[in-house]
């Protein structure tokens, strides 16, 4: 079976709207409804768990937007990590060993199909994928916020991007031991860092769009022209 976890507890600092961005809607649309939708059409995920702060929110959008394979919801964190945490402890004895955990951003709303399927089918031969795409950008190593006197080459690079999958039992056994060892509040929070400090190898798997998440304002009107453009 393959879950996808979709993150929708945060608050959205970066955007500064009162509203959190998973529920700034889009053409009359929440953001996260086109996030749900497209694991709901997906052929290859057969549940989705709703990481959020409100359920009942998340319901209601769930029905409008006819997402049948929303199957649990649990409550975020203050963190990613956290709230990752969170959807991987509430998954314990509800799913198999060998089942992929697929994360994503709730405000992932561009996620391209073929990057869930490359992850899913990375995550069962290696036991994890990290969407991951090469750096285009020549690259420094900052000094300070305005100045830098050392480059890195961009070849060396690479980016991650959304969607994140995992093999379940070694994604619980991760969290399990950082909890174990206190090291989960001391290290920088997404689950790839984590694993970087359990000293696991990350797989990478396809990335044809970067551009999958919202982070910023004028990502908003970037996905509008988006939709519009679908809806052409």
């Amino acid at each position: 079976m393959n879950i996808a976890v979709v993150l929708a507890a945060g608050s959205g600092s970066r955007i500064a709207s009162d509203t959190p961005k998973q529920y700034i809607e889009i053409l009359g649309k929440p953001i996260l409804a086109y996030t749900l939708e497209i694991f709901e059409t997906n052929k290859n995920i057969d549940a989705i768990l709703v990481v959020t702060n409100d359920f009942d929110r998340v319901r209601e959008i769930c029905a409008t937007y006819h997402i049948s394979k929303l199957k649990w919801l649990c409550a975020g964190g203050d963190s990613f990590q956290n709230s990752v945490k969170n959807a991987v402890f509430e998954l314990r004895d509800k799913i198999a060993d060998d089942d992929i955990v697929v994360i994503s951003f709730g405000v992932a709303p561009m996620t391209p199909q073929d990057d869930i399927d490359d992850a899913i089918l990375v995550a069962k031969k290696y036991g994890n994928a990290i969407s991951a795409k090469d750096i285009d950008l020549c690259t420094c190593i900052k000094d300070n916020e305005i100045s830098s006197s050392k480059s890195i080459l961009r070849e060396s690079l690479k980016g991650f991007a959304n969607p994140w999958a995992f093999k379940y039992a070694e994604l619980f056994l991760a969290y399990e031991y950082a909890i174990e060892k206190g090291i989960l509040e001391q290290i920088e929070p997404h689950t790839t860092s984590l694993y970087f400090e359990l000293g696991k190898k990350i797989y990478f798997s396809k990335c044809t769009s970067a551009q999958a998440k919202i982070t910023y304002k004028s990502d908003l009107e970037l996905f509008e022209a988006w939709v519009r453009f679908k809806r052409t």
